[in-house]
């Protein structure tokens, strides 16, 4: 079962490979193959989830390198959970892509593919360096993805994507080095072993390295004031793309996370806790500036890419507590709004489309006699973005507030989540009457050719009773994150996880194990 835990790298990779080389320009074949690799993805991720849920963590060192010299693979619950959210909304993401939408450019598969690729290596890398070379996967996939049918508007947007991507990949590459200038690995157990005995001297460099990287993993999650680029990104990105970006600001999330409490946590000496007087008034921030942009928004994807910049505050505003509550409550917020973000992506191409000339454009239009079933899946979307209950996103308000305490942060989360929720609620209230309830005489606006609706708004329909899954059994799903909380916060299962390979990290003495074999 160790060796399985390559495999969400592998496959996605072998399957691109196979259809930019033999199946280029056969689209159906194309699509058997990609429907199929991503259901053996699915099924490849349950496995593991089931595997990291039923012991410690596991690593895999890749062509038999021992770590910290070779690239080292790590799955624990964590890792595990976040590999299972990205194939089943892979899964969801090309069933709707399927009913037509891929066939207005070229490559979408092979690109859809090493996108699924760069996203699980992201998660299931135990090092820092390798963590860079998955970001610039998922970059070029993305860069593709998202001109995906073309148009001025989506190039424009692409460069931005691009050139700010770049900005971020260059700080990435100096925070590296500065690390492994101090410390002399990039490993993420060696590094968890080493940081708290680095010279005095030295601190200083390292402490720039780590807040770089904190940088740069904030303009990943487009996290207050590096959040600009998103909503024009995401805003022209195709639906589908847009959807399954959702789950690449978590990457940046997450990255945070692991890198917080693995590395830089209480036993960090000089450098613990490095991330936690930031992460607080950034996440508040997000939750302001996203919140007013929800409400200024002037199209339906806008509205939809600045709801995102909105939901992450709220996340890292759980993250950034750096407590098993916290945690926890984060863990349960990133999964609703993975789901809830993409079905409003979703959402909101179908509008888009059946609204013909005004598009998703928040003004009213003459009656369409299409939008009714649209209209219930906005609602049903609006309400589990927003945080009304009996959806998850009440939730998993409910919980962040709760994981408060008496965290002296306390009162301004409660404020700002609090208010801020209002002001969202009245944005989406806002786009939806003027969407489905006004209406302005005049003939119907010219619509293109028609597609089949049928499975992308079951597609749809699927995310949001997602959502209304993960709200009916809060109960065992918040147990199961609590007990991922509680594998993240021991560092030292994770360090122990890759120090019976050929090297003995304890202390990062590189001490070769006598009992390896030569």
């Amino acid at each position: 079962m160790r060796a399985l835990i390559v495999a969400p790298i592998v496959l996605p990779a072998l399957t691109a490979a196979l259809l930019v080389l033999a199946l280029r320009h056969r689209l159906d074949a194309q699509r058997i193959v990609s429907t199929v690799s991503t259901g053996l993805l699915v099924v490849v991720a349950a496995l593991l989830y089931v595997t990291a849920r039923s012991g410690p963590p596991l690593s895999y060192d890749l062509g038999d390198w021992p770590a910290p010299f070779g690239i080292t693979l790590v799955l624990d619950r964590l890792s595990a959970t976040l590999v299972l959210v990205t194939a089943l909304l892979g899964a969801a993401v090309l069933a709707y892509a399927l009913a037509g939408w891929d066939r207005r450019g070229r490559h979408f598969h092979p690109l859809f593919q090493f996108q699924l690729m760069g996203l699980a290596g992201a998660f299931l890398t135990g090092d820092v360096f390798n963590l860079f070379v998955f970001f610039e996967v998922m970059l070029i996939a993305s860069y593709g993805l998202l001109l995906h049918g073309g148009g001025a508007r989506r190039l424009n947007a692409g460069l931005r994507y691009v050139a700010v991507n770049l900005v971020g990949s260059t700080l990435f590459l100096f925070a590296v080095g500065l690390i492994y200038a101090v410390t002399g690995t990039l490993n993420m157990a060696d590094l968890a072993a080493k940081v708290a005995t680095v010279p005095a001297a030295d601190a200083a460099l390292l402490r720039t390295g780590a807040l770089l990287l904190l940088v740069v993993f904030a303009l990943k999650a487009a996290l207050v004031p590096l959040h600009w680029w998103l909503p024009g990104s995401y805003g022209a990105a195709p639906g589908p793309v847009a959807a399954l970006f959702m789950v690449m600001t978590k990457v940046g999330a997450y990255a945070i996370l692991r890198l917080s409490t693995l590395v830089f946590g209480p036993q960090a000496g000089a450098l613990s806790d490095l991330a936690a007087p930031w992460l607080m008034p950034v996440a508040l921030a997000s939750l302001a500036l996203g919140a007013v942009g929800v409400l200024a928004s002037r199209s339906l994807v806008a509205l939809a890419g600045f709801s995102v910049v909105w939901s992450m505050g709220s996340l890292t505003a759980a993250f950034g507590m750096l407590d098993a509550g916290g945690i926890a409550a984060g863990l349960y917020y990133l999964i609703h709004s993975t789901l809830s973000g993409a079905a409003l992506f979703l959402v909101a191409d179908l509008v888009g489309r059946a609204r013909g000339s005004y598009a998703d454009q928040l003004v009213p239009a003459p009656a369409l006699p299409r939008l009714g079933s649209l209209a219930v899946l906005f609602f049903v979307a609006a309400i589990a973005v927003t945080g009304l209950p009996p959806l998850s996103g009440f939730l998993g308000k409910l919980l962040v507030l709760a994981a408060t305490g008496t965290a002296p942060a306390a009162p301004w989360i409660w404020a700002m989540l609090l208010a801020t929720s209002l002001v969202v609620i009245v944005g989406f209230a806002r786009a939806g009457s003027t969407l489905f309830w006004k209406t302005v005489p005049g003939p119907a606006p010219q619509v293109g050719p028609p597609t089949p609706i049928g499975v992308p708004i079951a597609v749809c329909a699927a995310l949001v009773a997602a959502t209304a899954l993960l709200a009916a059994f809060a109960g065992p799903v918040t147990d199961e994150l609590a007990a991922t909380t509680r594998q993240v916060l021991d560092t030292e299962a994770y360090r122990s996880a890759v120090r019976p390979m050929r090297t003995t990290l304890q202390g990062g003495t590189g001490a070769v194990d006598p009992g390896a074999q030569p």
